[in-house]
């Protein structure tokens, strides 16, 4: 099955209401974007090996192993979850948001360092959930006669 990088950057949007997206111009925006999914793509594949056979960025497109719609569906919410993580991790990362916890003094509800804390808190249980999706999608679709048991 041959997907355009569209059809993940479309479902991806519809997870985030991220505005200054939409500022971007759309050269910009889709290079992020796709940025997001090639290290979303490369995690699943350390996992699932046999479902992506490869991407390619001449004609933006993805290259899947897999014969039914539900399995396809089942890849994408993944991957687009996986994408969400990346997306996330430049919040988690912000200078401003760094110095403001290292150089408080009073750590408050409202305080610049507890925004970091929850922004912190959000992304490491984005990036759980994306990690329990790939190991379950490898569980319910994997052969276990190549564990050599």
């Amino acid at each position: 099955m041959v997907i355009s990088y569209d059809t993940f950057t479309n479902d991806f949007l519809q997870k985030i209401t991220e505005y200054n997206f939409l500022r971007l111009e759309e050269n910009v925006r889709q290079d992020i974007v796709d940025g997001y999914m090639k290290h979303a793509l490369q995690q699943f594949t350390v996992v699932c090996k046999n479902v992506i056979e490869y991407w390619d960025d001449d004609t933006r497109e993805v290259y899947l192993f897999v014969t039914t719609q539900t399995d396809f569906d089942e890849i994408l919410d993944i991957i687009t979850e996986g994408m969400l993580v990346q997306w996330m991790k430049p919040y988690m990362y912000k200078q401003e948001n760094l110095e403001n916890m290292l150089n408080s003094s009073d750590f408050s509800a409202y305080s610049p360092a507890e925004l970091l804390k929850r922004v912190t808190t959000a992304y490491d249980e984005c990036r759980q959930e994306f990690r329990h999706r790939i190991r379950k999608y490898s569980y319910d679709h994997g052969d276990l006669t190549d564990l050599h048991l």
